[in-house]
C-alpha cells in the first residue's frame, strides 16, 4: 500500500509491505502530482511533479531518479509488451526552452543526453503525443493545417492518410483495438459533430464509418464524442448521430461497416404496447460515460457480461433530455426492456449474474434494486438503516467480486460513511454445467458477426446460483465471406447500388506508380476485408486485391526537388536533391542531372538516387539544374532554379486561364505576408531559357504562338524563395461560357485550389461525356468563391502537323451544342454517393472578352474617375505617411484571390544586413528618391488614362 501525504504540509511517501499493519515514511524532494505504474512490474513506478520533472523508481517509490525536465502533463508512458524490446523503455512529450515539444524515448534508469532518442524527427505541435497498443501517434502543423503521423509497432512514422478534402481541424483515437485504428475527425466544415474513420491494420489509409456523430464539450473544456465501444464484443459501437438537427442511436456490429437504429421495446415498464414505427421513431440512449470511477456513467457494459447492456435513454423521432427511462438489452442490443422511469446507477456483480441499481437522486436513500435475470425482474433491498446521501458507488476488483461499497455521508454536516455490501449469503451454491444454457451472438438474426459465429455461455435466468470465474464464449465458427465482410478500400466510396467506387479525387492507377517492369504490385478490387473478420472462402478471393506485373511505362511525371523542399542551399555547403518520378520503369533508366555550374552527373537507374544526389555549389547565384530521364519507351525532364544563398510564406501568381495570341498579358505575384522588404522576382515564360529578373510584382509580355504556356515566378526576400506555377491557354479566337452549378456544391466546397482543380476535371469529364466534343477543345475553370462559379472556355484545338484548325464557326457550333445540353441538364456529376450535382450555363461571352472599342460608355467613364481618385489616394498616403503611424499596404489579389489559411509568421530576424532605406517599417517616411519614382509614375499613368 503507498499512501501520498498532504503537500501542503510535507512532501511523502508512506509504504506498507504488510497490508497496512506498518507503515515506513519515505521523505521527497519534489511534489508528486500524478503517478503511472508500470502494466507488468509492480515496483516499477513514473512520478510526474509539480514542476513538470518526470522521476522512476524502481523500488515501489523508496528511490526516485529524474527521468527528464520539461515534461508535457499526461504525456508520458510505459512501453507497451509486444511493441517496445526493453520493458523498462519510456516514452515522453518533452518541451524545449524556447516552447517547442519533441518526442524522446529512454531507458527508466539510464536516460541521459546521450541515451535519449527521438523517434519522430524535429518539432511536433504540444500536447499531440498518444502511445497506445502497438501505435504511436503525434501532430505537426504546417502551412495552417495539421498533419497527422502514425507508427505502427515501433516502425517509422506515416502520414496519416484520410479522404483528399477531410481537411481535419481535429481528431481523438477512440479505440486502437485488433491491429485497427478507430478515430474521430471533425473535418473542415463541420462544428458541433464528428465523423468516424477506420483504417488499415498499419494505422495509415483512412476510410469513412460514419458521419455527423454529436460531440459535446466536458466542464475542463475536454471534447467528449457521444460514441460507446460495448465491452466483452469485439467490433460493436453504439453512436449518436446528427441528421437534419435531430440527434438518433445507432448500433454497429462490424466497426462501422453498418450501421442501424435500436428498435424501441414492445411494452413499457406497465406491460402497455408501445407504438413506435422504424425508422420514424426508434430507442435513443445517452453515452456518456462517467470520468469518476465512483460514479456509474448512464451507459454500462462489461467484457465478462458480453451480452448485457444498460443505459438511459428515450422513446421517439430523436434524443432528448426529457422523459429519460432506464433501459436492459441481454442480447446484445437486437432487444430492449424498459426497467425504470427514473435514472439509476448500474453496477454489474458476479460477472453480471446479478446488476445492482441504485436510483439518482439528491435525496438521502436506503434501498436498492437487484436483478438476478439480467434485469427482467426487480427485488428492492435495505442497504442502511440511516438514510444516505449517496455520494457513489464502488464495486471490489476480480472476477468473481460479489462486494460493493457505498460512500457517503448521512447530513451535509457529517463526516463520509462507508457502507460495504456482500451479496455471497444470497447463494447457497457454486453454479455448475447444467445451470447454463448456450446464447448466439446475432445481430437482428444474422448469425455471422465480423466473419464468425460465437456462442456464449449464459446462466439460465431461473437458477439462483454463483457463477464464480467468468466461462466466456464457448465456440466460434468462421463463416463463409460474403460481401457484408468488406469494406470500401481507401479512395472509394460506396454508392446506392452497393458498389464501391473511385472516388472522384482518387486515381486507381496511381498504385502502380512506384512499381517496376518486372515486378508486381497489389491492384486494390476497391473493397477491403474488415480487419480481425474471420471469415473464408466465399466472395474473398473476388474482393481481395490480386498481384499485378508491373506495367512497362515510359518516364512521366519526372520532379527534381530538394530534400527538405525548398529551393536554396548555403555555399560550400551540401545540398541533396531528390529525383523523383511519377510513373515510368525504374530499372533500365539512364538519369543525367546537370547543377547549371559546369558540373553534371550519369546514374543507371534511378534506385541508385534513392538517398539523394549530393553536390556543392562554390559560387552565389541562380543555377539551372536539369534533369534528363530515358528508357526504351520515352523521355521526360525536369528543371529546378536553385538559389544558392533567402524564406517567405506564400506567393500566388494570379494571370488569366485564357489569352489572345500577340494581345499584352498581366501577370501579378500575390504575396503572404505582403510587406517582406526588398523583393527579387524572377519570371520564366514561354520557351525563355534566360529568366526576366524585375523588381516588381507584375509584368507584361505577349505570346506570339498558339498552345499551353507555363509562366513560373520565384519571389526571393532575405534568405526566403517562393514559388508558383500557372498555364495560360493562347489562341487567336476562342469563345468563353460561365457556369454554375445547384446550390448542393456550396457545402462540399472548401475553397481551396487542389479541390477546384479536381472539380474542373470532373466537369470537364461529364461535359465530354454529354456532347461528344473532343476534351482538346475545352477548359475548364473553377473560380475561387461561392457560390462556387466556373469558367468553360472553347478552344481551336489543332493537331500537331497544324491541320483541321477550327474557324469561328465551328466554335460557335460548339458552343451552342454545350449551351444545349447545359440547359437541358444533360451535365451533371456525382460529388459523393447521393449528391449529385447539375451544371448549369450562366452567359456566353466573346474573346477577347475585353472592351476594344475606342468609345467609353458611362459605367466606363465613372471607372476612369474612380481609377483617378484612388491614385489620389494613394499619393496622399504615401505623401503623409509618417503622420499616420502603423499604416501599410497590402498587395491585392487580382483575377483569383486565395482563400487558404496561411499562418503569419515574423521575418524579421532572417533578414540579411542591407541599407536601412531598403527596410522601411509601418509609417516610417518613405526614401525621397523612391518617392519622386512612385509620383513620375502616378502622372504617367494619369495621363495614358
Amino acid at each position: 500500500i503507498m499512501l501520498l501525504t498532504d503537500p501542503e504540509i510535507e512532501s511523502s511517501l508512506l509504504i506498507s509491505s504488510d497490508e497496512g499493519a506498518t507503515y515506513q515514511k519515505y521523505r521527497l524532494n519534489f511534489y508528486i502530482q500524478s503517478l503511472l505504474f508500470h502494466p507488468k512490474q509492480e515496483d516499477w513506478i513514473l512520478a510526474y511533479s509539480q514542476d513538470q520533472k518526470l522521476y522512476s523508481s524502481a523500488e515501489f517509490g523508496r528511490r526516485w531518479q529524474l527521468i527528464q525536465e520539461g515534461v508535457v502533463p499526461n504525456r508520458f508512458y510505459w512501453s507497451v509488451m509486444g511493441s517496445n524490446k526493453e520493458p523498462d523503455l519510456v516514452h515522453l512529450e518533452a518541451r524545449t526552452v524556447d516552447g517547442h515539444s519533441h518526442y524522446l524515448t529512454c531507458r527508466m534508469q539510464n536516460c541521459t543526453e546521450a541515451n535519449r532518442n527521438q523517434p519522430f524527427p524535429g518539432y511536433i505541435d504540444p500536447d499531440s503525443l498518444i502511445v497506445q497498443d502497438h501505435y504511436v501517434f503525434v501532430q505537426l502543423t504546417s502551412g495552417g493545417r495539421p498533419h497527422y503521423y502514425v507508427s505502427y509497432r515501433r516502425n517509422a512514422f506515416a502520414q496519416m492518410k484520410l479522404p483528399k478534402y477531410a481537411l481535419p481541424k481535429d481528431m481523438h483515437v477512440i479505440s486502437t483495438d485488433e491491429n485497427q485504428v478507430f478515430a474521430a475527425v471533425q473535418e473542415w466544415n463541420q462544428n458541433d459533430t464528428y465523423n468516424l474513420y477506420i483504417s488499415d491494420t498499419r494505422g495509415v489509409y483512412f476510410t469513412l464509418a460514419l458521419e455527423n456523430v454529436q460531440s459535446s464539450r466536458g466542464p475542463e473544456g475536454n471534447v467528449m464524442i457521444d460514441l460507446y465501444e460495448v465491452a466483452g464484443i469485439k467490433g460493436m459501437f453504439l453512436a449518436n448521430k446528427k441528421i437534419d438537427n435531430q440527434v438518433k442511436t445507432f448500433i454497429t456490429y462490424n466497426k462501422g461497416r453498418d450501421w442501424r437504429l435500436l428498435q424501441a421495446p414492445d411494452t413499457d415498464l406497465r406491460g402497455d404496447p408501445v407504438h413506435c414505427l422504424l425508422p420514424y421513431c426508434s430507442l435513443h440512449l445517452h453515452l456518456k460515460v462517467s470520468e469518476n470511477p465512483y460514479t456509474s456513467g448512464i451507459i454500462a457494459s462489461k467484457d465478462t457480461a458480453p451480452s448485457i447492456i444498460v443505459a438511459s435513454g428515450n422513446i421517439g423521432s430523436e434524443l432528448s433530455d426529457t422523459d429519460i427511462s432506464m433501459f436492459v438489452s441481454s442480447d446484445a442490443g437486437n432487444t430492449w426492456r424498459q426497467i425504470f422511469e427514473e435514472e439509476h446507477s448500474v453496477l454489474y456483480l458476479d460477472q453480471g449474474g446479478v446488476l445492482v441499481a441504485m436510483k439518482h437522486t439528491s435525496l438521502p436513500i436506503r434501498h436498492l434494486w437487484l436483478s438476478f435475470d439480467e434485469g427482467r425482474s426487480w427485488s428492492k433491498y435495505s442497504f442502511t438503516s440511516i438514510p444516505l446521501f449517496v455520494d457513489g458507488v464502488l464495486g471490489e476488483p476480480g472476477e468473481e467480486t460479489l462486494i460493493m461499497t457505498v460512500f457517503g455521508h448521512f447530513s451535509h454536516r457529517s463526516e463520509w460513511q462507508l457502507v460495504k455490501v456482500d451479496y455471497k449469503s444470497i447463494f447457497d451454491r457454486r453454479c455448475a454445467e447444467e445451470d447454463y444454457r448456450p446464447w448466439q451472438l446475432h445481430s437482428q438474426g444474422e448469425a455471422c458477426i465480423m466473419g464468425a459465429k460465437r456462442i456464449y455461455k449464459k446462466r439460465k435466468s431461473e437458477r439462483k446460483c454463483m457463477q464464480g470465474k467468468y466461462a466466456g464464449a464457448m465456440e466460434s465458427e468462421p463463416c463463409v465471406c460474403t460481401e457484408a465482410d468488406f469494406d470500401c478500400d481507401y479512395g472509394y466510396e460506396r454508392h446506392s447500388n452497393g458498389q464501391c467506387l473511385p472516388a472522384f479525387w482518387f486515381n486507381p492507377s496511381s498504385l502502380s506508380k512506384d512499381c517496376s517492369l518486372g515486378q508486381s504490385y497489389l491492384n486494390s478490387t476497391g473493397y477491403r476485408k474488415v480487419v480481425s473478420n474471420n471469415c473464408t472462402d466465399g466472395v474473398r478471393e473476388q474482393y481481395t486485391a490480386k498481384p499485378q506485373k508491373c506495367p512497362g511505362k515510359a518516364p512521366r511525371g519526372l520532379r527534381i526537388v530538394t530534400a527538405d523542399g525548398k529551393l536554396t542551399a548555403e555555399q560550400g555547403h551540401n545540398v541533396t536533391l531528390m529525383v523523383q518520378l511519377e510513373e515510368g520503369d525504374v530499372q533500365r533508366t539512364l538519369i543525367q542531372v546537370d547543377f547549371g555550374d559546369g558540373i553534371a552527373v550519369s546514374y543507371v537507374n534511378l534506385s541508385s538516387t534513392e538517398d539523394g544526389i549530393k553536390h556543392v555549389y562554390q559560387n552565389v547565384g541562380i543555377f539551372r539544374v536539369t534533369v534528363q530521364v530515358d528508357n526504351s519507351l520515352g523521355s521526360d525532364s525536369a528543371v529546378l532554379y536553385l538559389h544558392v544563398t533567402c524564406p517567405l510564406e506564400h506567393v500566388h501568381l494570379s494571370l488569366p486561364f485564357v489569352t489572345t495570341k500577340n494581345k499584352e498579358v498581366n501577370a501579378t505575384a500575390v504575396l503572404w505576408p505582403s510587406q517582406v522588404g526588398t523583393l527579387t522576382y524572377v519570371w520564366w515564360y514561354g520557351n525563355n531559357t534566360e529568366p526576366l529578373i524585375t523588381l516588381e510584382g507584375s509584368i507584361s509580355f505577349r505570346f506570339t504562338s498558339e498552345g499551353m504556356n507555363t509562366i513560373t515566378v520565384q519571389v526571393s526576400a532575405g534568405n526566403a524563395i517562393l514559388q508558383d506555377t500557372k498555364t495560360i491557354a493562347v489562341y487567336e479566337e476562342f469563345r468563353s461560357l460561365r457556369l454554375s452549378f445547384s446550390p448542393n456544391l456550396d457545402d462540399y466546397n472548401p475553397d481551396i485550389p487542389e479541390w477546384r482543380r479536381d472539380i474542373g476535371r470532373v466537369i470537364k469529364k461529364s461535359l465530354v461525356e454529354a456532347t461528344g466534343v473532343p476534351g482538346q477543345h475545352i477548359l475548364v475553370a473553377v473560380l475561387p468563391g461561392l457560390p462556387t462559379t466556373a469558367e468553360l472556355f472553347v478552344l481551336p484545338y489543332q493537331d500537331p502537323a497544324g491541320e483541321n484548325k477550327r474557324s469561328a464557326d465551328d466554335l460557335e457550333q460548339i458552343s451552342e451544342l454545350l449551351i444545349h445540353k447545359l440547359n437541358q441538364n444533360s451535365v451533371h456529376f456525382e460529388l459523393k454517393p447521393g449528391v449529385r450535382v447539375l451544371v448549369h450555363a450562366a452567359h456566353l461571352t466573346a474573346a477577347p472578352l475585353v472592351d476594344l472599342t475606342p468609345t467609353h460608355s458611362g459605367s466606363a467613364m465613372l471607372m476612369l474617375l474612380s481609377v483617378v481618385f484612388v491614385g489620389l489616394a494613394v499619393f496622399v498616403i504615401y505623401k503623409f505617411k509618417r503622420k499616420i503611424p502603423g499604416i501599410n499596404v497590402y498587395a491585392q489579389m487580382q483575377n483569383e484571390k486565395e482563400q487558404e489559411m496561411i499562418s503569419p509568421v515574423s521575418h524579421s530576424e532572417s533578414r540579411p544586413n542591407v541599407p536601412q532605406t531598403e527596410l522601411r517599417r509601418p509609417g516610417q517616411l518613405i526614401d525621397e528618391k523612391v518617392e519622386s519614382q512612385l509620383i513620375g509614375r502616378y502622372h504617367s499613368t494619369l495621363q495614358s488614362l
